[in-house]
């Protein structure tokens, strides 16, 4: 730092020692500010390529038998699900060419089909996304095994939480409380009015009719309004256009820093920023696919550039933590469940759950897709990371 000279005046010198002292400390805070660059840019190429990080191999076996025995151990305590449509067999597809739902709604003459998800199309032209929703609406669908599977790791007290990508409350339904569940792309559950002025909220049972004084709306001609200032009430799904439900960040924040084991099941892991949640987890944390194919597999320099994170690894000789199960969900559900010697158990209550929810419907028309005691099971997922680990030991 420079000196004053002492032939200036008082004012003068002490001007100069704090601009001295000012350029020192903008000089410090730039080296910080460039060593906390630094530090962002190790700490993403060590999530990443793994780069100078712990990676411990927890699994004694990459395949599902020994997801089995970790589970069943002392190390894995918290346990995170990651599910979406895949888990939720009964509800029709969007996009079949004749069947599917967006092939159902060619009378509403729309730009293009996911235009009845953008919330700028809804709020001028909502008659599209309700027609939609009579086929969707919650009180249709049963849970599926897997829905069962997840309440079953909640009573055993492994659940930490359950990130689920469906709008359509079957969680809730099997039995998980919303502290339980991140519902990442919202939910039917509940619906606000669009006017920001007003924001009212609704209940699921006003929505469907069923609060008292309430008329039937959502399976009606008309489109729901408020009752306050006569807007379009929307429930709150999360529209294109739309931010995803802060808990979704909140959580995604307190959960990934201290889970055990992932299982992600029956979602593509196409849709962002929810498909970067399995790169949140500790490098030593396993993680689970159960999934009618791979997927999350991302070149890791790629992701590094897009801020995705590093992918599933199911298949290289460095793969150490992650299992694919390929198949139906519900299958792979049970697999896991008869070896960790659950099967009955979960068999059991989807079936007690399922006749509570004929008695309470007063129908008793069996669900299609909720079959639970397969006349044989198949055989655990052809984990290739397991075949290949074998033939390079031979």
């Amino acid at each position: 730092m420079a000196e004053p000279d002492p032939s200036d005046p008082l004012e003068t010198q002490a001007g100069k020692v704090q601009e001295a002292q000012d350029s020192d400390s903008d000089t410090e805070e730039g080296a910080a500010g460039g060593e906390a660059e630094m530090d962002f840019l190790r700490n993403l190429f060590s999530q990443t390529l793994g780069l100078g990080s712990q990676k411990e191999r927890l699994l004694d076996e990459l395949s599902l038998e020994g997801v089995t025995r970790y589970m069943q151990s002392e190390r894995c305590r918290r346990v995170i699900c990651l599910v979406g449509a895949g888990i939720s067999t009964c509800i029709p597809d969007f996009r079949s060419p004749t069947t599917g739902l967006y092939a159902n709604l060619e009378k509403y003459h729309l730009p293009y089909p996911e235009a009845i998800f953008e919330i700028s199309y809804f709020k001028k032209h909502p008659e599209p996304f309700f027609a939609l929703a009579k086929e969707l609406y919650p009180g249709q669908f049963k849970p599926t095994i897997c829905h069962y599977f997840i309440r079953l790791l909640k009573e055993k007290g492994l659940l930490l939480r359950c990130y689920t990508q469906n709008i359509d409350t079957l969680e809730r339904v099997a039995g998980l409380e919303p502290q339980d569940l991140v519902e990442a792309h919202g939910t039917f559950y509940t619906s606000h009015c669009v006017s920001s002025s007003c924001r009212q909220e609704y209940s699921l049972s006003w929505m469907k009719g069923e609060a008292l004084d309430s008329t039937e709306k959502i399976f009606s001609e008309s489109i729901p309004t408020c009752e306050k200032c006569q807007s379009v009430v929307k429930p709150d799904i999360v529209f294109f256009g739309e931010n995803l439900p802060p808990r979704f960040f909140s959580c995604m924040q307190s959960d990934f820093s201290k889970v055990d084991l992932l299982i992600i099941m029956g979602t593509s892991l196409q849709v962002q920023p929810f498909a970067s949640l399995i790169s949140k987890a500790p490098l030593s944390t396993p993680r689970l696919l159960i999934n009618k194919e791979k997927t999350g597999q991302t070149d890791p320099f790629l992701g590094m550039m897009m801020g995705l994170g590093g992918g599933m690894d199911f298949d290289s000789k460095k793969a150490y933590r992650d299992v694919a199960w390929l198949g139906d969900c519900d299958q792979g559900c049970l697999a896991l469940a008869d070896l960790l010697g659950w099967k009955k158990e979960l068999e059991d209550l989807v079936r007690k759950e399922h006749a509570s929810i004929d008695a309470q419907s007063g129908s008793q028309a069996p669900n299609p897709n909720t079959t639970t005691s397969p006349k044989k099971s198949p055989p655990p997922a052809k984990e290739v990371a397991r075949t290949k680990e074998k033939e390079e030991h031979q």
